[in-house]
């Protein structure tokens, strides 16, 4: 080309390059325009493995653990000291602190009750000794009045008619006064008995009150019974549920705080009957916990629940579940009961595979497609999907390496 121009006229050959200048620039013009860029979001199609997985949400639990709960049968109790959420304690720590006074101030009222009972009872045994003396004495002189009136009447044949007839008469009297002497030993020595056991059962109760409260007031301080990590149980209280706060007055036995078992820490899930089916004990998972951004963690599925059972906490219609149980591999002082977790478990690897993102696929008219970049405008066309996982969906058909789909409808507009 260059020879050929090189013979040319000089004037000539400027024209001619500038003839092929203004060709050659047309024709990047028309390249430029006729392959220009997606005017929206888009996706390169190409080949990877795809993962199937299943993704659902659990807590962290305990399944063994140690719960630290308020004295009973105390009443209510003002808390003066309380472990903080997730605090490290040893063996011997004090976790929780009540205010002593009341229970002081019990303790001295019930030491005065035992010891007015026990008076009332002294005092109750003497008078029953005096009342038994009186009547033993009462009775002895019925007895011997019965004795003399015996003796008066075997006087009978010698005395005159009238006189024997009285003495006969008081021979009866004799005999009545002594029954009623013998009654009279009966009922007083029940009476006395009976004061006594009254006196002694209101001495029991006392005394049970009084070992209740200085069982108490040694509770009024509760020690962790082993090292851990503290972690403070809601209860409802004040209009809400929440863990007791010190200040606050919290009743007889309610669980304060719970020191877990880090061997026992399990992320316990629930999946519906779909997502159950697609897993199995000791398959492989890792978890993603809110509060640890910082670390990921690997683990197995312990147990899947055989039962279905409903879940009331997730609206309505109540859903149907089972429940799962799973192991992490790893251990972590900052993991404590009540976190939650993302979990992954993945199900099936398919390797050399087509896939895109679940919003680069369109329903319409009851067909699945996707809209391909021509290179100057984007053209709908029927794909087969063949499963979808997560956020990506595996193409069976349809599509190839090197398109590029349309990340949202061209056909929609803005």
């Amino acid at each position: 080309m260059m020879t050929l121009l090189g013979k040319l006229p000089k004037r000539r050959r400027v024209i001619t390059l500038s003839i092929l200048a203004a060709c050659s620039i047309a024709v990047f013009g028309w390249v430029r325009t006729g392959r220009r860029e997606p005017p929206i979001a888009s996706f390169q199609v190409q080949r990877a493995e795809f993962l199937d997985v299943v993704q659902f949400r659990g807590d962290l639990k305990a399944l063994k653990s140690v719960t630290i709960s308020a004295p009973p049968n105390v009443g209510l109790l003002q808390i003066v000291k309380l472990a903080a959420d997730g605090s490290a304690v040893k063996q011997g720590d004090v976790v929780v602190e009540f205010d002593t006074s009341k229970t002081k101030t019990d303790l001295d009222t019930y030491n005065s009750s035992l010891k007015s009972s026990e008076a009332e009872i002294e005092q109750a045994k003497a008078q029953a000794r005096l009342t038994e003396e009186e009547d033993t004495t009462a009775l002895m002189k019925a007895g011997f009045d019965l004795e003399s009136a015996k003796i008066d009447a075997s006087k009978a044949e010698i005395v005159s008619q009238i006189e024997g007839a009285e003495a006969k008469l008081k021979v009866a009297d004799a005999e009545q006064s002594i029954r009623e002497a013998e009654e009279k030993v009966k009922a007083d020595r029940a009476k006395s008995q009976a004061t006594i056991e009254g006196h002694r059962n209101s001495a029991g109760k006392a005394r049970f009150d009084k070992e209740r409260a200085e069982h108490a007031l040694g509770s009024m301080v509760l020690r962790a019974p082993s090292s851990g990590n503290i972690s403070l149980v809601p209860s409802w209280h004040d209009g809400g549920e929440r863990p007791f706060r010190p200040g606050e007055q919290a009743w007889s036995g309610v669980a304060l705080a719970e020191l877990p078992d880090p061997s026992s820490l399990r992320v316990v899930a629930h999946i519906d009957e779909t997502d159950r089916g697609r897993l199995s004990i000791s398959q492989p998972i890792t978890a993603q916990l809110d509060a640890i951004a910082d670390r990921q963690f690997t683990g197995k599925i312990a147990s899947i629940g055989t039962i279905a059972t409903s879940d009331f906490s997730a609206g309505w219609p109540i859903p149907r579940n089972f429940t799962l149980e799973i192991a992490l591999d790893q251990n972590d002082p900052r993991l404590k009961p009540g976190m939650t977790a993302q979990v992954t478990v993945i199900v099936d690897r398919v390797p050399n595979a087509i896939s895109i993102p679940l919003q680069a696929s369109f329903v319409k008219s009851g067909r699945t497609v996707a809209y391909v970049w021509n290179g100057s405008k984007f053209e709908e066309r029927p794909i087969q999907i063949d499963r979808r996982s997560r956020d990506r969906a595996l193409v069976a058909s349809g599509l190839k390496p090197g398109d590029t789909v349309a990340m949202k409808d061209p056909e929609v507009k803005p």
